[in-house]
């Protein structure tokens, strides 16, 4: 069976994905950090479709944690397959507000530990020359947001990573790819009024704001045999609002 690990799996765009990878035969390793009874909700309901899935605890800002992971997964089920790097918090600030804690926790989160995960995941790939790398950046990463500077860096700095290291796996048959998503009906928007939304929808060409699903689609596709030949690329999912 294959096997994927997607962090931050708890709710949200990764409780999408890790559904719709069980769905497509993956056993997922579901991640979360504080939401235990949201991660077994999702494994309850992975299982309920007949899908095979297990949560695990770990603080992606930790690598000895992230490594932990790893390992476990690699000796209970011989491989991981595929990792969708999807954990990250966000923060709405004017970077002369944002403190030295805030701007260390958020590269750590976000973008340190994005790198750690697919390091320890590519290791274990690299021994059977084959593997799926797919991480969810933001549109942000690739126009900057205001107030949103370090979050922007960030999601940028993934970005960049995926690029490269599409180029450094792509040889030993592991495909690295990048979603970029744009305004998402998730946790992480909570701070927009119904009237916030409703004046970016105009600045949305689909007319409305995405939905977690929209991204896991995205990541199904990625993970197939249809998208074989697609690495080192980033692919927006944002209903036109950046082009």
């Amino acid at each position: 069976m294959k096997t994927a690990i997607v962090s931050g799996a708890s709710r949200g765009i990764g409780k999408a994905c890790a559904i719709e990878l069980a769905k497509e035969g993956y056993l997922v390793i579901v991640n979360y950090l504080n939401s235990s009874e949201k991660a077994q909700q999702v494994v309850n309901t992975i299982s309920d479709l007949g899908g095979m899935a297990i949560s695990y605890k770990a603080d992606m800002s930790n690598s000895k944690e992230i490594k932990q992971m790893t390992d476990f997964v690699k000796k209970t089920y011989g491989g991981i397959d595929l990792v969708v790097a999807n954990a990250g918090i966000g923060l709405n600030s004017l970077l002369i507000d944002t403190s030295d804690a805030q701007i260390k926790k958020l590269i750590d989160t976000n973008l340190v530990g994005t790198i750690t995960l697919c390091r320890e995941c590519a290791d274990i790939m690299l021994s059977r020359h084959s593997g799926n790398i797919i991480m969810i950046s933001s549109m942000w990463g690739q126009v900057g947001g205001s107030c949103e500077s370090i979050y922007s860096a960030t999601k940028g700095g993934i970005i960049a990573f995926t690029k490269a290291l599409a180029k450094e796996l792509g040889t030993n048959g592991i495909r690295v790819n990048c979603i970029a998503p744009g305004l998402i009906d998730t946790d992480i928007n909570n701070n927009l009024t119904p009237e916030d939304k409703l004046a970016l929808i105009e600045d949305i060409p689909v007319g409305r704001i995405g939905n977690a699903q929209d991204i896991a689609n995205a990541v199904v596709w990625l993970q197939s045999d249809k998208a074989s030949f697609v690495t080192g690329q980033v692919i927006a999912v944002n209903g036109g609002m950046i082009i």
